[in-house]
This record gives structure tokens, C-alpha cells and sequence, in this order.
């Protein structure tokens, strides 16, 4: 049986779903202008005085798309938390702030309604993976302001399962916590699953033989990569789902049991893809998502900088919410242009994660002769034949020639959240 969190919303005919979120973006409207600046003021330059301007959706389309640029320059130029304020700052309960993986970090305020809306989203996400009350949830990390797993805790313990906090340890004490407390489940970057399945190797554990029998992953795409998703689930003996969202934006999709992409949230979210060039409305293109339960801080038409395909065709699981063919495919900034071929650095990971020799790997950039060249630095050790092997599969599915440099285990830095493996280098060296 399909484990829904709500079916109705999940499973509405797409009037009615316009309908959903005609209503849910009409109301946000009228909480949110004029009483916030930021919102206001990009709304007055575009032509739309107030609530009472938005008839229909070429009203919405209207509205002006919003930049992470304009919400940085407005931070730094009210600091420490910009004009993006719908509400008097006690009314705020929440703060956190943005990893900082792709340009200076943003702050963001929730208010407690708010919070519990972040916590709702996630109901979405856990229940898709088939989580329940029955469950016991382990969080390997430590409680920061990044808010990726505060709000998947929040969202864990509204959906009554046990929540098991893992702040404050090493890989291997978290490792001794999910056998003795019986995790089912954990939830973390896909980098750390494959660094806490590296740890128990080395201590000759066989996490197979742990209760663990599902994992969600945020924070990265890593999960919706099919090599790497095969890598978890294998060194794991459980099911691994994505999960993409955004600090800004929220927990806006969730991966079904049929883990054909994921699933929008469009009960919670308006999405649009549109061609990065033009704005046009386009099959594959950037992700546009506006979210409908954040008045405090809201987002409306925020390009994403994510790269996205709309699947064809409705899920076998019944749900009828847009779907992300092959998740996040990459970032739209991150495109590496390597002799004249578009190559995204999800692209490379997707390749090297087929080797099991490969423990870590970093992807080098850098400039010769006005040309972008790529290096990849792979954890192998001595072991040669799997750095040329590694290259040829490079050369074969995406039609480049790379370096690849064998370098010793362990030599590579991890990561509990985010992963950093795009390094872009001055100059050869």
C-alpha cells in the first residue's frame, strides 16, 4: 500500500490542485504586502500596488523573479537579517543560515507558524520513504544553524516516530548508538551514509546486519544519482531516498516508493521550470518555486539555481504532484564547459561513484590557455588500473579527457553536511 501523509492534497486533479494554491497564494498576498518591505517593494516596481492586482495567474506570472544576490545584497545591507520580514522580530522563534556552498550564507527567521509548516513538509518527505510511528529515526549530526536536519527532527517527532538526536559524537560512537537503540532509519547527507559505511569497514562492521532499513538524504543530489544511490543502498541493505530542498525556500520535495525522481510538494509549493536564457517555460530548465506556508519570511518566484527535467507521463504511485526526472541534475552555475562540452559535476560524481576502490573525490578546475580543464583527485592509493579506468569511463559517456591522480585513502576531507567537491584552482599547477 502507498504510504501517503496526505492523500487528498497528494492525489488532486490539477484544476483543483491550481485551485489549492490560487487560494493558499492569495491568502499569503494579503498577510505579506504591504506589511513587508522586501516583498512590497519588488511587487510596486513590477506594477502590482497590492493583493487586490492579482485576478489570475498571469497576475502571479507577473510578479518579478527573486535572486539569492538580491536577498544577500539586502542582508548586507540590513544586516544581520535584511527586509524579507513580515512580522515584528519577536514574533520570530527560529533563526538559522544557509551552508555557504555556493556564495556568501544567508540568514533566515521562521516564526513558531512557520516552523510548524517546515515540520508538515517533512511529514511529506519521511512518509514518502514509508516511515511511521512504528520507526526510529537517527540524526548523525551536529545541531548547527544549518537547518537541514533541525527541521527533519521537528518533522520526525509531529509524525510520532522516535526521534534519536546524534549531535555531540564521532562517526563511531553514532555507529554504536544505531545499533543499540535499533534505528530504522537515519537521515543524512548521502556523503556521510558512505563515510559512516567507510568507518565501519575499517572497524570490520557490516552495517547490512544493522535494523536500518531506510535513508533519507538532503543537503546534496547526491542520493538521486543512480550510482550513488546504488553504493548506499548496497553498503546500507536498506532503501535510500533524495530529498531536495532549500533553507530559503524549504522542504519542497520528497521521493515515493517507486524512487522514480522526486516528487514537488505542490500542495506547499507553486513550481516552475522555466529555460535559463529566456524565462520561458520550459521542460528542462532552472526550478522556480514560490513557497505558500512561510509568511514570515516568504519566497515567491525564487530561481532556484537548481537544473531540472519534468518527468513525462503521471507516477505509478498514484500521486499526481509534478515529478524531477533524475532529481537535481546539477546546479545552472556549476556547468563546467570543458572544450566545448556541458558537463555537470553531478555528471562526473555519477561515474566515479561506480568504482568501489574510490573511497573520496575531488574535482579540480582550473584555467590553461583561457580553457577550463578538469582534474579529478581519487582516492585509490597506488591502484593505477582504477584511476585509468576511471578516466576512460569519463572520456566514453561524456566525451572529455580529464586527469585523474591517484591519491592516498583517508587523504580527502569529509563531510557531515555538505559536501565540497567542485575546487576551482587559479591556474594548472
Amino acid at each position: 500500500m502507498t504510504p501517503f501523509f496526505d492523500r487528498d492534497l497528494e492525489t488532486l486533479a490539477p484544476g483543483a490542485l491550481r485551485d489549492h494554491q490560487w487560494s493558499r497564494f492569495t491568502r499569503l498576498a494579503r498577510a505579506i504586502v504591504p506589511a513587508n518591505p522586501f516583498v512590497t517593494r519588488k511587487w510596486r516596481a513590477a506594477g502590482i500596488a497590492g493583493p487586490d492586482d492579482l485576478r489570475g495567474w498571469e497576475d502571479f506570472h507577473r510578479l518579478p523573479f527573486t535572486r539569492k544576490a538580491e536577498l544577500v545584497e539586502d542582508q548586507a545591507a540590513h544586516p544581520p537579517f535584511g527586509t524579507n520580514l513580515t512580522y515584528p522580530l519577536a514574533r520570530y522563534v527560529r533563526v538559522h543560515q544557509t551552508s555557504g556552498t555556493s556564495g556568501a550564507p544567508l540568514r533566515w527567521l521562521d516564526t513558531q507558524e512557520s516552523w510548524d509548516w517546515w515540520a508538515r513538509c517533512w511529514g511529506f518527505v519521511l512518509r514518502g520513504a514509508g516511515l511511521g510511528v512504528e520507526d526510529r529515526i537517527f540524526f548523525p549530526f551536529s545541531f548547527g544553524l544549518f537547518v537541514g536536519f533541525w527541521s527533519g527532527f521537528e518533522g520526525a517527532r509531529a509524525l510520532g516516530a522516535l526521534v534519536i538526536p546524534g549531535g555531540g559524537q564521532d562517526s563511531a560512537q553514532r555507529l554504536a548508538a544505531i545499533e543499540a537503540l535499533g534505528a530504522t532509519a537515519i537521515c543524512c547527507t548521502p556523503s556521510y551514509a558512505l563515510h559512516l559505511a567507510e568507518v565501519a569497514r575499517e572497524r570490520g562492521r557490516d552495517l547490512r546486519k544493522l535494523d536500518v532499513r531506510t535513508t533519507v538524504h538532503a543537503g546534496e543530489p547526491g542520493a538521486g544519482i543512480p550510482s550513488v544511490r546504488a553504493r548506499i543502498e548496497e553498503t546500507w541493505g536498506a532503501r535510500a531516498y533524495d530529498h531536495p530542498g532549500m533553507t530559503e525556500m524549504g522542504a519542497y520535495g520528497f521521493e515515493c516508493a517507486e524512487q522514480a525522481g522526486p516528487h514537488v510538494n505542490e500542495s506547499e509549493f507553486i513550481a516552475e521550470v522555466i529555460d535559463p536564457v529566456t524565462g520561458a517555460p520550459a521542460s528542462e530548465g532552472e526550478l522556480v518555486l514560490s513557497n505558500l506556508g512561510r509568511a514570515g519570511s516568504p519566497l515567491l518566484r525564487y530561481l532556484t539555481g537548481d537544473r531540472v527535467r519534468v518527468a513525462p507521463g503521471p507516477c505509478a504511485c498514484g500521486r499526481t504532484l509534478l515529478r524531477l526526472e533524475g532529481g537535481i541534475l546539477g546546479r545552472v552555475d556549476d556547468m563546467l564547459v570543458v572544450r566545448g562540452v556541458n558537463v555537470f559535476p553531478s555528471a562526473i560524481e555519477g561515474i566515479v561513484r561506480r568504482f568501489p576502490a574510490v573511497g573520496e573525490f575531488v574535482i579540480e578546475v582550473y584555467r590553461r590557455r583561457e580553457m577550463d580543464e578538469v582534474r579529478l583527485l581519487v582516492e585509490v592509493g597506488d591502484a593505477s588500473p582504477v584511476a585509468r579506468a576511471v578516466q576512460e569511463a569519463v572520456r566514453v559517456d561524456l566525451g572529455i579527457r580529464v586527469e585523474v591522480v591517484p591519491v592516498p585513502a583517508r587523504s580527502l576531507p569529509r563531510y557531515e553536511l555538505k559536501a565540497r567537491r567542485l575546487v576551482r584552482r587559479a591556474a594548472a599547477g
